[in-house]
């Protein structure tokens, strides 16, 4: 996606999202409208280079197995009441991993992670920091949803992250990992402890960087939270930037 296209999206999941603020750091709408209009330097060179044709085959192959093996499931009781496996989705050669929670009713109803109001505000923080969705993969701790979205219990998330996840991340082998939501964070990073007390400092999953946030679902129920969680999204870019 060229540069152009991104800012055309992001001001699209701006109006979408009903904001009546643009802001990057701290320029005002004006501000930023212009500089989307002025000519751009070339881009920051990749992170790292693309994986060679044999690894990047290995790893789709890997991921297709598990989203294979995800689809007839039973290892745990949603598979009872769910409509659709909701594997993940993106580019399995990501430099970033979003890990989230659970499936919703729309992400049962599509098979995707993270559509709806709040996958679009996941697009437009990743967005504001230089991460179009195409270039990143997104999955959840659970592949299916939990009734009525209640929480996800210990058992079910034993199965997913045992089954799928762990397995999920090795494939890609991201450098960086945002985890949203506490049962995210909680998962992967073995502790229970609550986000605000986590977020705001660098962790670590199997020696990836992983970064502590909010879930949008709750950022969209708290608004005044944006500009907080913006600032996660920032040390995630500060992260990756280090690591070029």
């Amino acid at each position: 996606m060229s540069l152009d296209a991104d800012v055309v999206r992001y001001l699209e999941l701006v109006a979408e999202l009903g904001g009546p603020e643009l802001y990057l750091d701290t320029l005002e709408r004006d501000e930023a409208l212009s500089l989307a209009m002025t000519p751009r330097p070339a881009r920051r060179r990749a992170i790292r280079p693309p994986a060679a044709g044999n690894e990047a085959a290995r790893r789709l192959a890997v991921l297709t197995d598990l989203a294979n093996r995800a689809s007839t499931c039973q290892l745990c009781g949603l598979h009872a009441g769910r409509s659709t496996v909701v594997f993940g989705e993106g580019d399995p050669d990501a430099d970033l991993v979003v890990v989230g929670e659970a499936p919703g009713q729309e992400e049962d109803r599509t098979g995707r992670p993270f559509v709806g109001r709040a996958g679009r505000l996941l697009d437009l923080l990743l967005m504001s920091v230089g991460f179009a969705r195409s270039t990143v993969y997104i999955c959840n701790v659970l592949k299916c949803r939990p009734p009525d979205n209640r929480n996800p219990q210990p058992d079910e998330i034993e199965a997913c992250t045992t089954n799928y996840l762990h397995a999920q991340l090795a494939a890609v082998a991201p450098r960086a990992i945002l985890a949203v939501g506490r049962f995210a964070v909680q998962s992967l990073l073995s502790t229970d402890q609550a986000i605000g007390r986590l977020r705001g400092r660098l962790h670590a999953y199997r020696g990836i960087p992983v970064v502590v946030g909010y879930h949008p679902a709750y950022l969209l129920r708290s608004p005044n939270m944006v500009r907080t969680a913006w600032s996660d999204f920032q040390l995630l870019r500060t992260v990756l930037d280090e690591q070029a």
